[in-house]
Parts: C-alpha cells; structure tokens; sequence
C-alpha cells in the first residue's frame, strides 16, 4: 500500500461569511479531488474508486467535524492536532470533480494560512491517502482500497491562476502495518535530495523528524 498524495491545479476561492452570532468566518472553496483524469504523477483514479473514498471520508470525518488538514503534507496518514489549520465542511460532486469547502480554524497553524491568504498568496490543496498502484502503460491506476485521510493545504503557485506542486507531489511512501512510514523510504529521500543538491538544513530537519516519527 502506498503513501499517495495530489495536487489540485486550480486556484481557490475566498469566502467571508458570518455564523449565527454574526461573527465572520474565512472560508477556502473550489475542487478537491479530480477523478477520470491522468494527473501530472500520471496516476488516474476511477469516478467510482474516488466516489467510494470520499463518501466514507465524508461519513467519517466530514460529518462529525474531524475533517481537519495542515500546511503540506507530513510523511504520515494520521492529522496532529497542533498542526491543523482548516476544518472541510463539505465536499460535494460535480461532475468528475469534487468541491470543496474548508473553513479556515482559530489555530497558530490557521492564523499562518489566514495571514498568507489575506496577503494574496495563492494556495492550493492536496489530497492525502493510502492504497495500492498497478502501473500499465505509462499509467499508474490507484486501486479500490484506497481511502482518504485528509485534504492539506500547499503551496507554489507555478503560474498565473493556478497551484502546482505540493512539497510532497509526485512522493509515495510505503508503509508498515501501523502505518507509518518505512525508514528505508526516508533514506531513500534524503540521498534523492543529496544528488540534487537539495539537501538544506531545513530539509534534514524534516527528514529526522520523519525518522523519528517512523521509530516512535
């Protein structure tokens, strides 16, 4: 089973709305996951495969309020509470696609995303979940035991009026029967990011506290 995540190409909407007691709520609106379509990791996903997952995510989460994401995306399938930044409130077909809706939370991690979309920073959003890949044809097709954890917001606008590139687009991981991450799979990243001269001291933070997610 593999560790997938994706990247909606479209820019998000903005929505201010006010609650019950008039106090005014940010909202993050547009698709959210895009089925019967080659991404740009070149994995499709069949309507009725991604249907499935979003029904069950939407009974499991979206329903009772658990729907939450962070900023990017950890190398794990489960949501750390310290790290939310936007609670899903619906996702609703159409077409081949889903729209999405997120209300942005009353966090440190929301306060960051509110403060870079009030600044005009476009952000996107990327799916996070888990299930098995057959590869035929240059096509990799995501299988009917995939299931949803999250939707996470990303970042790096790559041109006018859309969002590419999730900090963890085009990775998938394994992982082990807890579900988390192998340390094989972090070795593996960091001497991708050493050969690409990528390996800053940033980036060997976030890998050490993979590994020390992957050992706890």
């Amino acid at each position: 089973m593999k560790f997938i995540v994706e990247t909606i190409d479209n820019p998000l909407s903005l929505i201010l709305e006010a609650d019950a007691s008039g106090k005014k709520q940010l909202f993050i609106q547009g698709p959210f996951a895009v089925a019967e379509s080659k991404n740009k990791n070149g994995r499709i996903y069949k309507k009725e495969i991604l249907e499935s997952a979003i029904s069950k995510y939407d009974q499991d989460y979206i329903k009772s309020n658990r729907a939450l994401g962070e900023m990017n995306h950890p190398a794990r399938l489960n949501i750390d509470y310290e790290r939310a930044n936007h609670m899903i409130t619906e996702m609703v077909p159409d077409g081949n696609q889903w729209i999405g809706k997120a209300k942005v939370l009353n966090t440190p991690m929301g306060n960051i995303l509110r403060g870079l979309l009030e600044s005009g920073v476009n952000v996107g959003v990327s799916t996070r979940g888990a299930g098995s890949i057959t590869e035929a044809g240059g096509i990799k097709h995501v299988g009917d035991d995939f299931f949803l954890t999250a939707v996470d917001a990303v970042s790096d606008p790559s041109g006018p009026g859309c969002v590419v590139n999730g900090i963890m687009e085009g990775n998938e991981y394994n992982f082990d029967s807890s579900g988390k991450v192998i340390i094989e799979d972090i070795a593996a990243l960091a001497k991708r990011d050493y050969d690409r001269k990528e390996l800053t001291e940033q980036r060997k933070i976030e890998l050490f506290k993979q590994l020390l997610n992957a050992i706890k």
